[in-house]
């Protein structure tokens, strides 16, 4: 069973992994309440009864049971009320999304969605259902590999989703505007971004990477991705700083300027805008944590 603990001060989740690493299945002895938090990981709730109601963001839902709900990456989110195993919740570690360019580059489609309704989507849930069933088992058994088996799973689950808020935007934009051509320039350029964000990289070098031109590049980019180049590379090079705070060895500075920022200013700057918090009371979170 997992180990939940509450940080008041960072209003924080602490979630620890008793069974496998970077992966927590739970359906028994969840709480019924839990005060608003973030947590690095992502987290999937299956519901099962009637009278659950959960705040994320600033928008409450109350999912009818068979509804998956959806909460990204340092999202605030809250407990209002489920009754006593109300609902199934698996979290999984955030490096599974961010280790992954396609994940990366579809990101922006999938931090949409907060609430999948069985009513109104019985084919993707469905399909969800079946594929956590099968986390279900695999959790509970002691084979070979059972950590890499759950995180493709959880892969799997993350392939349903973005197929589905892609073809939503393809729909959305017009097929002509969405190919698949133009999402191959895309997950090109996030490809590159990625490998080379601890460098002094501008939107004109990764345009060039691509072979486009920087006009038509940007427009392309911001349209697939819903952030414009310098906003998307700030964000990578966050990501990439908090794996950085983990190690006690490198100071503050160190990490910014590893990670690609020019100064401590600009830094600091960033990483509260996405996650809400100094990256010293992220480095202490990290701590506490371990």
């Amino acid at each position: 069973m997992p180990v939940f603990c509450y940080d008041e001060t960072m209003d924080r989740e602490i979630i620890k992994y008793p069974h496998i690493h970077g992966v927590v299945f739970a359906e028994r002895g969840l709480p019924t309440d839990f005060p608003a938090h973030w947590h690095n990981e992502a987290e999937f709730l299956i519901i099962r009864k009637k009278g659950c109601r959960y705040k994320i963001g600033d928008t409450v839902y109350a999912p009818e049971p068979g509804d998956i709900l959806l909460i990204w990456p340092r999202e605030l989110h809250e407990i209002i009320h489920i009754p006593k195993d109300g609902e199934i919740l698996i979290q999984f570690s955030s490096d599974l999304l961010e280790s992954n360019s396609d994940l990366l580059a579809a990101g922006r489609f999938l931090n949409e969605y907060h609430h999948i309704s069985t009513k109104k989507e019985p084919d993707l849930t469905g399909r969800f259902l079946e594929t956590i069933g099968q986390i279900r088992d695999m959790y509970s058994k002691n084979l070979y590999f059972m950590e890499t088996r759950c995180k493709l799973l959880i892969y799997e689950l993350l392939i349903l989703l973005g197929e589905h808020a892609m073809q939503g935007h393809r729909e959305l934009i017009g097929g002509d505007r969405f190919s698949d051509r133009s999402w191959e320039y895309v997950r090109m350029a996030c490809d590159y971004i990625s490998d080379h964000s601890s460098e002094d990289i501008s939107q004109t070098e990764v345009a060039a990477h691509t072979g486009l031109s920087p006009y038509y590049f940007s427009k392309l980019f911001n349209e697939y991705t819903k952030m414009t180049f310098p906003a998307y590379l700030s964000a990578v090079r966050v990501q990439k700083a908090t794996h950085l705070l983990a190690d006690m060895h490198l100071s503050v500075t160190e990490c910014a300027f590893l990670s690609g920022f020019q100064s401590t200013t600009t830094f600091n700057k960033a990483f509260h805008e996405l996650t809400g918090h100094s990256p010293r009371e992220y480095r202490k979170m990290r701590r506490q944590n371990r």
